[in-house]
């Protein structure tokens, strides 16, 4: 995360990322250190969101968002994917 954003809102961030659904915690723990200033708008937005219908928009079973958002969609979208562990 880039040192624009202070410890008080970085902390705020990490607190609404807090969800019901426990997918979403482990996609947006993945987000959060790799967030971009250009995504902490769009991100606060998506938090908005009930979590049924966030995690369907990150999953891919959903496109019904602000285009605005398309790139920080790919993003989440892109850390869903990624394996969680490499083999050694």
């Amino acid at each position: 995360m880039d040192a624009a954003l202070d410890t008080v809102s970085r902390n705020r961030l990490h607190w609404k990322c807090r969800r019901g659904l426990l997918e979403l915690d482990l996609v947006l723990a993945r987000f959060i250190p790799i967030l971009k200033d250009e995504d902490v708008q769009p991100l606060l937005a998506l938090l908005d969101l009930p979590d049924n219908d966030l995690w369907d928009i990150i999953a891919g079973r959903s496109d019904e968002y602000d285009r605005r958002f398309e790139e920080t969609v790919a993003r989440l979208r892109a850390v869903t994917l990624a394996p969680l562990y490499r083999a050694a």
